[in-house]
């Protein structure tokens, strides 16, 4: 009976066994603190990836910056941190399937690796620009014990979790680019094998953010720059241009699987079949093939036209009743050949001649014709700009200052549209979320288009005002200081509402919004009632709630993982491997991410009907098997264990500790193997 490892995926290791497949020669072993462990030997890899040894400081084309590796590094490293399920701050927790996460992203994306590995259609992210105004996240994994306190605080050495990126630092684009190409790498593993990612962006980090793009997705998987128009009006402060535009990028998991839809073309939309640019080809039309405008007569053969695009008909023909009634045999510029000609006809395609004799089809399946999206996204798509997002917000808030530079949902939704309009029941993903105009689009257009797509918010608890902040201090009461001699503060929080002090006020704190998340969590809300009240669709069809999950700590002692560094007797006192103040559906989610279960799937409480042992029941319906049964019960019945096993899971857990002895632990197993030998048995 296995152990959960209860932590995110260790992507380093994946790595080299992904390469141990491939290279099983570049496998070697080092000793490190006592211990063996598996590397790469990269000298040989290399030697195998090139007839030509690319090493040192030889010039090669790459994008390089300050920090690069240890992004790497860092982006790659296994975290012990779960998502606590938040009911009270939910809407309809126990039905939807839409999710708002609060934390920092990157360790979100890490601790949702395993669960939604492929499984994203799309994402979607407005990352800070880097104009140097704005924030990027302070990412340091490199910290003693003194520094662990800041960092577990949301904070850097100046008490900022998000810091000020001034364009006059040494590190002004390096740190940006290490905080992006991190949650790329990591955002390109979460989607799905025909599934795209759309980053906004200005002028910027344009180019940068091309760079990594590329990098992370590889160059054939771009499929283009979107150019959205932000302003109706540009600024007229500016002594060189009016900016009018932004960027939207976008890249593939692979290319080859991605469709994109623009637009339904015309259903009654004619193509002509003569162009002057074609080569010269001679085609026969069959009789009572090719309707005409032309009026009742006979026709001479003749050329008809001028240049390049005149056709020539080889004989005479009669027209009756806006129908060609005789064979003809016509020289022209034809797209088509005969046999294409042929095919067409057969399906059902119309042929017309019209009275200047111009040759025009329509297609048999003309009403399925698409257009692809256009890389110019302006108000002629009914797309709006950054003054009807600015309108927007006031109406959902009923006051300005609410919302920070939100986008249009207008664009959200014409993004979504063009990946998700063949797939209605996507996952998209917005882990930048702000103030969540990604689920106020994805819940928008399933009201419009009757689809069943589910969003993924992500956002971190960041403070709609300026905090107070004081220096950190050690037992003796001594100031602490970083390896620079600078002195390094936390936030000062208050006794009573739980939130750091105020040093300036903002418009949304006044209207009680402490962080954005709650502004996020409030727009969803307010937006999901309007849609729901104004949608035609029935209310149980439309899904306006979402799951409010919190990233923390995991739920498991130190001593779950490190049981070597603890005592026998310090781990027999121990009641619980389980923290204290963790709930059993705290424990619970944190088994559906080890397990790679939804996060989304129906969850049940329920109680064996021998020996009353609640357990969850997790992801079942009417089709499908159930994905996981837990039960976190002190002590486990044998008869009840029978009862569970009867119901076939893909996996049940149980607490470590209700095994009361090996025999206990086997006779459960044996349960199993004789009532549901496919399941798999795990302990935490």
């Amino acid at each position: 009976m296995d152990k959960l490892k209860m932590s995110s995926e260790n992507l380093i290791g994946r790595n080299i066994e992904r390469i141990a497949e491939l290279f099983p020669n570049c496998i070697t072993e080092i000793s490190e603190d006592g211990e063996g462990k598996r590397m790469i030997d990269f000298d040989i890899l290399r030697q195998e990836l090139s007839g030509t040894l690319v090493e040192g400081k030889d010039e090669r084309y790459r994008l390089d910056w300050s920090g690069k590796r240890k992004a790497i590094l860092t982006a790659n490293s296994p975290i012990a941190k779960t998502l606590r399920p938040c009911r009270e701050e939910s809407v309809d927790f126990d039905n939807t399937e839409n999710l708002y996460i609060e934390g920092d992203n990157l360790d979100v994306l890490k601790v949702l690796h395993e669960t939604y590995l492929n499984k994203v259609k799309m994402i979607y992210i407005d990352p800070p620009y880097n104009t140097g105004n704005d924030f990027v996240y302070n990412d340091d994994f490199t910290e003693d014990s003194e520094e662990y306190l800041i960092n577990s605080n949301q904070q850097d050495d100046q008490g900022n979790r998000l810091t000020a990126n001034k364009d006059t630092s040494g590190r002004y684009h390096s740190d940006w680019l290490s905080m992006m190409y991190m949650r790329l790498k990591l955002a390109r593993d979460l989607l799905a094998d025909d599934g795209v990612i759309f980053i906004s962006i200005d002028d910027n980090e344009v180019d940068n953010l091309m760079k990594i793009s590329t990098e992370v997705f590889g160059e054939s998987n771009f499929v283009g720059q979107f150019i959205w128009v932000k302003k109706k009006k540009g600024s007229h402060l500016s002594k060189t241009i009016r900016s009018m535009t932004e960027y939207v990028l976008c890249y593939s998991k692979n290319i080859i699987n991605v469709e994109l839809f623009g637009e339904a073309a015309y259903s009654d939309k004619q193509q002509p079949i003569v162009k002057r640019t074609n080569s010269i080809k001679s085609l026969v039309f069959p009789i009572n093939t090719v309707k005409t405008t032309l009026s009742n007569g006979n026709y001479c053969k003749d050329t008809y036209g001028e240049g390049t695009s005149a056709v020539k008909f080889c004989s005479d023909f009669i027209v009756m009743d806006s129908l060609v009634i005789t064979e003809i045999e016509v020289v022209a510029p034809f797209v088509w050949t005969q046999s294409k000609l042929d095919d067409e006809i057969r399906l059902g395609s119309e042929v017309n001649l019209s009275s200047k004799f111009g040759f025009n089809v329509l297609r048999y399946n003309q009403s399925e014709k698409i257009k692809r999206p256009s890389t110019l996204i302006d108000s002629k798509l009914g797309v709006g700009t950054n003054e009807d997002a600015y309108s927007e917000a006031i109406s959902i808030f009923g006051k300005e200052g609410i919302m920070s530079y939100p986008k249009p949902t207008t664009l959200l939704k014409y993004l979504i549209n063009t990946i998700t309009y063949f797939d209605k029941d996507a996952v998209i993903l917005d882990f930048f979320s702000g103030s969540a105009t990604t689920a106020h689009a994805v819940m928008q257009l399933n009201a419009e288009d009757g689809g069943n797509r589910k969003f993924i918010c992500v956002q971190l608890e960041e403070y709609t005002y300026e905090t107070k902040k004081d220096n950190c201090k050690n037992e003796k009461g001594e100031e602490l200081k970083d390896e620079k001699g600078k002195v390094i503060k936390k936030l000062v929080f208050d006794e009573m509402t739980g939130y750091p002090e105020i040093v300036k006020d903002s418009e949304a704190r006044k209207a009680g919004y402490w962080t954005i998340p709650q502004i996020g969590k409030e727009r969803i809300r307010r937006v999901g009632t309007k849609i729901k009240n104004e949608s035609p669709l029935t209310t149980a069809s439309l899904d306006t709630g979402f799951r409010v999950l919190k990233l923390d700590d995991s739920n498991m002692r130190e001593v779950y993982y490190n049981p070597n560094e603890y005592t026998q007797d310090l781990i027999t006192n121990l009641e619980s491997s389980i923290k204290d103040g963790r709930t059993a559906e705290d424990v619970l989610f944190q088994i559906m991410l080890d397990k790679g279960v939804l996060l989304s799937s129906q969850i049940q409480l329920k109680s064996t009907l021998t020996g009353g042992q609640k357990y969850y029941v997790v992801g079942k319906t009417d089709f499908d098997k159930i994905d996981l049964i837990c039960c976190l019960d002190d002590k486990i019945d044998t008869e009840a264990v029978k009862e569970l096993a009867k119901l076939l899971p893909e996996c049940c857990v149980f607490l470590d500790s209700s095994m009361e002895s090996d025999a206990t632990r086997t006779n459960v197993e044996q349960i199993f193997k004789t009532y549901s030998p496919n399941t798999t048995v795990e302990v935490i």
